[in-house]
């Protein structure tokens, strides 16, 4: 007999509320001692210019567009505890992508399911239909996860729908249709991103099916239908698959200094990264408005084993771009979680969890071999430069401080670097504070690789897969000189080597913050070229 919707939501509401009472009776034992927590992590963890939610759990960013003025962010948002539950879409709006306004969830579960990851669109033309009194609706593409389905084993958990808003983005209203795609018998099917194809006048949609990729179009975002897939064939596995494929990302970026265009393919994979558990890969090539087919000096270079990863550090995981804005060189705007799925759910904080990276400025670049993807800080982040130390040519014997916290706070740092013509040493930074703990980063010349240490810098016992191993990243291509930017934002690092071509994202969790920024090889004496510091000023 077939459950009524009455029926369906009544269930789902339960299942909501026996997992919140759970949580909430495991914590009323210790609500003392979570509050003197959430104080001091307030001032140790919570960064200044990395979204977090005001509460609860977070994870992928979802839905980001930008329409008159603002900046929109939605996430995978559960309000009620600091661990993954039944999910909705928190939101956040940014006129600078820096400074964010958190505002009211803007989806909730519903009879149909948890609200699971997805895009947003700003249909201009009203080709949905939704829109009134020429108000454009933005409309929300959302995988549906049915708990009660998932927990019986069946294998059409998770189907697609949408939903729109006439108040740019602040409430959506449920396609009564919904859903817009049923799940064909695919345990994970999920995380649709849609963008309008120009040349077809037509939207696509690339959606995660457990190993692969499909794609599907539409003329009214309503009626939808499949077209290809990528990923796995008969014959070949294509790109890495250690893991489940989610939240992918197909976008067209300019080739630099040239008048040649490439589509890109991004999907994330948990677990499987290059240094355990989740991480994003990236594949260059072309589509047609029905195939992504890979260029064959990508394919060329990907079967030599060589790394396309957005991100070599072990947080940054599901990233996305914003729908409708582009950078002034017709780049992309990204922006991806700051964690991994091997600890999310145990960081040490107590009152929410997750933060996202740092929004990037992503560009695709020509070298020697096949095209890749680089990444750069948005520019807006200079406008908040303050305090600032700079020198040449700095001469450095053994461990040597470079600048320590009285003269800028390593909390909220900007830091750039150059080492002129890097010997075959290995060159490491050390941030460090009172408590003896320390993050160390750096270059390997003999070995070509970058690393990022992070055994001794603050609390790692939560998780033993946390701090078990150093990451590490090729060095891609040939560069004369070794150079970086670096951002320091209280339990945060991101760096950007080789104009933004190597990136390694970490998190940590020091028990006071850094003091000292110090530089050591392994040969006697080398020299810095240049190094500049900015504070930055977010209170």
């Amino acid at each position: 007999m077939k459950e009524t919707s009455l029926t369906r939501m009544i269930s789902l509401f339960c299942v909501v509320l026996l997992f919140s009472c759970k949580q909430n009776q495991e914590k009323e034992s210790s609500t003392e001692l979570n509050t003197n927590l959430s104080l001091s992590e307030e001032k140790l963890y919570r960064p200044f210019y990395h979204f977090t939610p005001k509460k609860g759990w977070m994870n992928d960013p979802n839905g980001m567009f930008f329409y008159n003025g603002y900046y929109h962010l939605y996430f995978q948002h559960y309000p009620d505890d600091n661990v993954w539950g039944p999910m909705h879409w928190g939101h956040a709006i940014s006129t600078d992508l820096l400074t964010w306004r958190e505002q009211p969830i803007a989806l909730h579960p519903d009879e149909l399911g948890y609200i699971f990851s997805g895009s947003a669109v700003v249909d201009e033309h009203n080709t949905s239909g939704f829109g009134k009194d020429g108000i454009p609706p933005i409309v929300a593409i959302f995988t549906y996860h049915d708990p009660i389905k998932a927990k019986e084993g069946k294998t059409d958990a998770q189907t697609q729908g949408i939903a729109y808003s006439l108040d740019e983005g602040l409430t959506f209203i449920k396609y009564e249709g919904n859903p817009v795609i049923n799940n064909p018998g695919i345990n994970d099917f999920r995380d649709p991103k849609v963008s309008w194809h120009e040349d077809d006048k037509k939207w696509v949609m690339v959606l995660a099916a457990h190993d692969r990729l499909k794609y599907y179009e539409s003329k009214d975002l309503k009626k939808w239908k499949f077209l290809s897939d990528f990923g796995e064939d008969i014959d070949k596995k294509i790109g890495a698959h250690g893991g489940v494929w989610e939240c992918p990302d197909l976008i067209k970026l300019p080739v630099e200094g040239t008048n040649e265009f490439k589509w890109v393919q991004f999907v994330s994979i948990n677990p499987g990264g290059p240094n355990g558990g989740s991480s994003t890969q990236y594949f260059v090539g072309d589509f047609d408005g029905k195939t992504f087919t890979m260029d064959k000096e990508f394919e060329l270079a990907l079967q030599k084993r060589h790394n396309f990863w957005l991100d070599f550090g072990r947080d940054n995981y599901a990233g996305v771009t914003w729908s409708n804005i582009e950078t002034k060189d017709k780049g992309k705007l990204f922006i991806g979680w700051m964690s991994n799925w091997d600890y999310a759910n145990q960081v040490p904080t107590e009152t929410w969890r997750s933060a996202m990276t740092i929004p990037r400025e992503l560009k695709l670049v020509k070298d020697s071999l096949t095209h890749r993807i680089s990444f750069a800080p948005i520019q807006k982040l200079s406008e908040f430069s303050g305090k600032k130390y700079a020198k040449e040519d700095i001469i450095i014997r053994g461990e040597q401080k470079l600048i320590d916290s009285e003269q800028i706070d390593l909390t909220r740092a900007e830091i750039h670097f150059t080492i002129a013509n890097p010997l075959k040493n290995k060159y490491t930074f050390k941030l460090s504070n009172q408590n003896n703990e320390e993050l160390l980063f750096g270059y390997d010349h003999v070995l070509k690789k970058f690393f990022l240490d992070r055994k001794k810098a603050g609390k790692t016992d939560f998780s033993e897969k946390f701090s078990g191993s150093i990451s590490v990243a090729p060095r891609i291509g040939s560069f004369k000189n070794l150079s970086g930017t670096i951002l320091l934002d209280k339990t945060s690092i991101e760096i950007f080597y080789d104009d933004g071509l190597t990136v390694m994202t970490g998190i940590f969790f020091l028990t006071s913050p850094f003091k000292t920024l110090s530089i050591s090889s392994n040969t006697e004496v080398f020299e810095l070229e240049h190094i500049e510091i900015n504070e930055l000023n977010f209170n």
